[in-house]
């Protein structure tokens, strides 16, 4: 799978401050995923880059796993939080090592819009989750404003790839049709409209 590797570990380094102008919308959708939890849940992320959204939630349910296919990426989220209900490892969101309904939840957090087959990644997770399962999955989306258009070039240049430029109620779409039923949507602003989605398995 072409998955960029390469590029995600050489950004490591400098992911939090490029992605410090989405704080604001960043914590919000945090603080929409920790209304849905509790202490009895086993939680998986995917793709948790430097560990932004681990270090905010994983006080909120039992178990937190946080993967990304970066071993960097991974390295320094481990070393930003230490939890004793808190672990790290490397996974590939498209082909996991965890057994059949493992896990009460999993986050992957704008992530899909940059995988070449998001929707292996999503068969992965109705793998892995249990059945009424929790999926969250926030996720940048398009929309008309002429200053997302100048900030594409740039990324691009950079060696950012985006391969799914779905707008809200196309991302919307795509979650159902691989067999999720959402229970909340909604826009958060940020540099590019944020659309959070809570969904659970059909």
């Amino acid at each position: 799978m072409d998955n960029n590797q390469g590029f995600w570990d050489k950004s490591a380094g400098i992911y939090d401050l490029f992605m410090g102008k989405d704080k604001k919308a960043y914590r919000e959708a945090i603080s929409l995923i920790r209304q849905e939890m509790d202490t009895s849940m086993k939680v998986l992320e995917l793709a948790a880059g430097t560990g932004i959204f681990a270090c905010g939630l994983a006080d909120a349910c039992g178990e937190f796993i946080a993967t990304d296919f970066s071993e960097q990426m991974i390295r320094r989220a481990s070393g930003k939080c230490s939890r004793a209900n808190l672990s790290f490892a490397v996974q590939d969101a498209t082909n996991m090592d965890y057994q059949d309904g493992a896990f009460d939840a999993v986050i992957i957090a704008n992530a899909l819009h940059i995988m070449p087959e998001p929707e292996k990644a999503l068969r992965e997770i109705r793998r892995v989750i249990k059945s009424g399962g929790k999926l969250f999955a926030p996720t940048f989306v398009r929309s008309e404003r002429i200053t997302e258009r100048i900030m594409e070039k740039p990324m691009e240049l950079f060696g950012f790839r985006t391969y799914s430029k779905w707008t809200y109620e196309g991302y919307i779409n795509f979650i159902k049709e691989n067999g999720w039923m959402i229970r909340d949507s909604q826009i958060i602003k940020a540099s590019f409209p944020l659309a959070y989605i809570a969904a659970v398995k059909e």
